[in-house]
């Protein structure tokens, strides 16, 4: 099945993290947050040479294992089981985020709950809530050279989540580069935030109707199906 297909029984997680995988390059170092980025790893063509980092001392994780075949000895940051790429290594969380902080990854692909036009980034903290830690998100936004972010477009009680100003506390400040919901692909560009592509069987009227953020339009939208 080629690139840009609606596949059957396919779900808005799935098809967000195929379309992010579109944007991985050959070569690339890439961190993946916890959550639909994690899953853009099986969505990587076997021609692409990828090396996927994990804050908990792996470079080289590969795609999910098997049901079955899992080893509980390999597991990436979130605790979810991964499976290892030809010439991975293993070294400490200290060295895993020495390699965040130098600015050595090529991308990191997040999971937000909120993001705004001009690319601020609130994805650590809901106030009153409990939180483990904010892990890598603050290093990772800040110091990757592409940040791409993966998330459904609305919330649980139907607010967008592509919002002109962030409500809640920030990861980062105008980090996000490229947004990818399971409505809409959009840029985030100096002059404002660019609808790029709109998701299957969504329409841009649509789109625009389900977003706080001004969104801009320049040219031909196009179909992701």
């Amino acid at each position: 099945m080629g690139v840009g297909e609606v596949r059957e029984n396919e779900g808005y997680r799935e098809r967000i993290a195929r379309r992010a995988a579109q944007e991985v390059e050959d070569g690339m170092i890439i961190n993946l947050g916890i959550g639909i980025p994690t899953l853009v790893a099986d969505f990587i063509p076997a021609n692409k040479r990828v090396m996927f980092h994990a804050e908990n001392g792996i470079l080289g994780t590969g795609p999910s294992p098997a049901k079955g075949e899992e080893n509980p000895m390999l597991c990436n940051a979130g605790g979810f089981p991964v499976t290892l790429a030809q010439g991975a290594s293993f070294f400490d969380s200290a060295v895993a985020f020495a390699i965040i902080r130098r600015g050595l990854l090529d991308m990191t692909i997040l999971g937000v709950l909120e993001v705004s036009q001009s690319g601020d980034i609130a994805n650590w903290i809901v106030p009153g809530k409990r939180v483990p830690g904010m892990g890598g998100a603050m290093e990772l936004a800040q110091k990757a050279k592409k940040v791409l972010v993966v998330t459904t477009h609305l919330d649980k009680n139907g607010r967008s989540k592509i919002v002109r100003e962030c409500s809640l506390p920030l990861t980062a400040r105008n980090a996000a580069n490229l947004i990818i919901t399971d409505m809409a692909v959009m840029e985030v560009m100096p002059d404002g935030l660019y609808l790029r592509e709109v998701m299957y069987p969504y329409s841009v009227a649509d789109v625009i109707g389900a977003t706080e953020a001004v969104l801009k339009i320049e040219g031909d939208v196009e179909v992701f199906r």
